[in-house]
Formats: structure tokens, sequence, C-alpha cells
């Protein structure tokens, strides 16, 4: 039995003072998370109208997958700076296809 691909749809807003540092973190986090095997994509967008400001857009081939990505100590590292360097917490939604 297949299981569903996952979506990921995370919103970041760096302070100020870190946003360059979170654009070239997350710049790193996406190089090697795109390495990962079952990853889809890992997609990270900046707003036009705010550089503090990121979205990532992530597939996962299934859950499996995501709890493997989650568990990466590059990802850790990144989450355990959340407070040092984010406005506010990352906010993750899971997403599935419609259509």
């Amino acid at each position: 039995m297949n299981t569903p691909q996952i979506t990921i749809v995370c919103l970041i807003k760096a302070k100020q003072a870190t946003k360059h540092q979170v654009k070239n973190e997350l710049s790193n986090l996406a190089k090697m998370t795109r390495s990962e095997a079952d990853n889809i994509n890992y997609d990270l967008h900046i707003s036009v109208t705010d550089d503090s400001s990121f979205i990532i857009y992530e597939n996962w081939r299934n859950q499996a997958a995501l709890d493997g990505h989650m568990s990466q100590e590059y990802l850790k590292d990144f989450l355990a700076k959340q407070d040092e360097l984010l406005e506010r917490p990352i906010e993750g939604k899971i997403c599935k296809i419609v259509l």
C-alpha cells in the first residue's frame, strides 16, 4: 500500500538583526535536505516586500521520510537556535494534495 505524499509549508520570520544569517542557514539547510533520499523537493523562498520573511515549500514521499528528516542533526541544530534568530516560532502547516 502506498502512503500519501506529505507537503509542508513553513513560514519563517527572522529578526531584522539576524535576517542575513537566517537566509544563509536556511540555504544550507535546503542544500542538505535536498540530498535526503525521500525528499521530493525543498524550495526556499523570500518575500519580495520583506527580506526577513521566508517560506519553505517541501514535499516528502511519505510520513516515514518526513520523520527521518525531522531527526537530522542539521535540522535539530537550526531549530535549537530559533529563539535567538527568529522573531516568532516557525509556523509549519502539513498539507495533502486535493487535486
